[in-house]
């Protein structure tokens, strides 16, 4: 049993730690954007029936899995997986535990980064006298390592490196003083920043600033649900995934935070208190801010049309130029706030990225924490550069795709197997349970065991054969053909090969088979890595026999 001197110093620092790695960007960014494109008010319902079923006791279950491996001192989950159940792959399935992190931060930084460098165009006037296309335009030349405003040449290099350091030196402090710390800081300064952002936006009247419409029309479609569509399958798929995305489970960091905790700690206060204030932050902060806002200047059609090109764009590509209708010196000040507020939500929970992987090198080959915190920064930096580089043929979302999606479903519902029916449900309730503030409900146990894997094994079927344009009740008549955004269409490239089969231009060609090159490298990246970390557990199990023999 391994000794660990690193840990929390308070269970409020532990809660903000928590909820700092579960409120990320997508709370600002994606939630609008799921909601705009799944019928508003009809969404909302489905989200907050997920949450319940299926966000609440995966964090149940993922916090006392934490818990429960710390006594052992494990505090990343393949020997967390390892210690509940006697079958030997269980660790080899905890791998993803750590490369999700680390595929995930590898991206996640570099999209972090560019929150920073907004802050810093934002209150420098960057978006001064820019119109829509013109802010469109200042984002693609950036991410194509044009030369800035700043003139700096490959700017987003510069500031991925200057946030990449942040992050490793933050982890490199420890836990208490330095993951914990910044929580502390972050986390109310960007609930204090949205909550200004979200008064602003949503009490905009037709003609404020050249609006054209009230913001509290946005409001109204956000929560007038439209019980036509609130049954369709896409939707609820929508809604589970977001659940997934906002509250970081199915990842591996929840687990290593709370691996941390004293087994004397009650988990249930704690996992709900770290649940519900972040969807405080989504639902009531975040909602307030992009739809009411886009709404407003924009009309609902203007903003469902921006929302089709996906949250990055309208984050980075319309946000900007919105908030210089509030005048140039308000503007500026507004943006800089919304881009600091997305980097404190970034940085809290990339900084739990890198605890898993931290806290896998100490356990098991007894490294020391700085020399570990830095190895994760090289790792990031070495695994980023082809999204940096590449970003232009997909590489960026072919991380986020697997690494920040698929992968979350997938772990999600064989940590949700082994708890419920490997580890024993018997067992993992009084896990949950003991020295609860709390009285958890007993329906839990039962949704736990049931309806939880199968809802998640239903997302994860759905997401694998999606049907065309996610036609649910054709594909039910017999009609399944598969959709592009389906895993099976995905992994066998089906929209680059339809582009490529279609394409005249020479150039376009060209650029198709090139992207077509990068897409599959990026995926043969990704499984290298998952493959020589699996190897590294398998070294680490080894070590384990033999100093046990000795």
């Amino acid at each position: 049993m391994g000794v660990r001197k690193d840990g929390w110093g308070t269970r409020v620092g532990l809660i903000l730690a928590m909820a700092g790695n579960a409120v990320g960007m997508s709370n600002f960014l994606r939630f609008p954007v799921q909601a705009v494109q799944n019928g508003g008010g009809a969404f909302i319902i489905p989200y907050l029936v997920c949450f319940l079923v299926i966000g609440i006791p995966l964090l149940w279950v993922e916090w006392s899995m934490g818990r429960f491996g710390g006594k052992f001192g494990h505090h990343s989950t393949p020997f967390i997986m390892d210690t509940m159940h006697k079958n030997r792959l269980w660790k080899y399935i905890g791998v993803f535990g750590i490369w999700t992190n680390i595929a995930i931060a590898a991206y996640y930084c570099y999209m972090e980064s560019w929150t920073l460098s907004y802050m810093f165009h934002s209150i420098s006037g960057s978006f001064e006298g820019l119109d829509q296309n013109g802010v469109a335009s200042f984002f693609d030349n950036y991410i194509n390592l044009g030369t800035s405003t700043f003139g700096i040449p490959w700017e987003p290099v510069l500031f991925f490196l200057v946030c990449l350091f942040l992050n490793t030196y933050i982890l490199s402090k420890g836990l208490e003083k330095g993951v914990e710390k910044v929580a502390k800081i972050g986390v109310p300064l960007l609930i204090v920043f949205g909550i200004f952002l979200a008064i602003k936006g949503s009490t905009i009247s037709a003609g404020d600033n050249g609006a054209i419409y009230d913001s509290v029309d946005g409001l109204n479609f956000l929560w007038t649900p439209d019980f036509s569509s609130i049954w369709s399958p896409s939707v609820w798929l929508a809604a589970a995934g977001q659940v997934f995305f906002t509250l970081s489970i199915g990842m591996g960091t929840v687990h290593c935070y709370a691996s941390y905790v004293k087994a004397k700690d009650d988990i249930a206060l704690s996992a709900m208190s770290s649940g519900w204030m972040n969807e405080f932050v989504e639902v009531v902060i975040g909602s307030f801010i992009l739809i009411p806002i886009g709404v407003a200047y924009l009309g609902l059609d203007g903003l469902k049309e921006m929302v089709n090109l996906g949250a990055l764009s309208l984050g980075f590509k319309t946000l900007p130029y919105l908030f210089m209708q509030w005048g140039d010196i308000f503007g500026a000040i507004s943006s800089f706030l919304f881009f600091s507020l997305l980097f404190f939500a970034g940085i809290t929970s990339s900084l739990a990225m890198g605890t898993p992987w931290i806290g896998f090198l100490k356990d098991e080959f007894n490294w020391k924490h700085k020399p570990a915190a830095w190895s994760f920064g090289l790792i990031i930096l070495l695994l980023a550069l082809p999204t940096i580089f590449f970003f232009k043929y997909g590489v960026f979302d072919e991380y986020d795709y697997w690494a920040g999606t698929v992968s979350l479903v997938v772990f999600a519902l064989l940590e949700s197997i082994l708890f419920a029916w490997g580890f024993g449900i018997t067992r993992g309730w009084q896990e949950i349970t003991a020295n609860a503030e709390i009285k958890v409900p007993n329906i839990y146990k039962y949704i736990i065991k049931f309806v939880t894997p199968v809802l998640l094994l239903w997302v994860f079927i759905g997401s694998l054969v999606t049907p065309k344009d996610g036609n649910w009740e054709a594909a039910f008549q017999g009609d399944w053909t598969l959709d592009d955004s389906s895993i099976i269409k995905t992994l066998m490239n089906s929209k680059i090969k339809d582009k490529l089969a279609n394409a005249t231009d020479p150039d376009t060609i060209a650029f198709l088979e090139d992207q077509l090159f990068y897409v599959n490298a990026s995926r043969l990246l990704l499984l290298s890595v998952f493959i020589s970390f699996a190897l590294l557990v398998y070294i680490a199990y080894k070590r384990r026999i033999k100093n046990n023999q000795s």
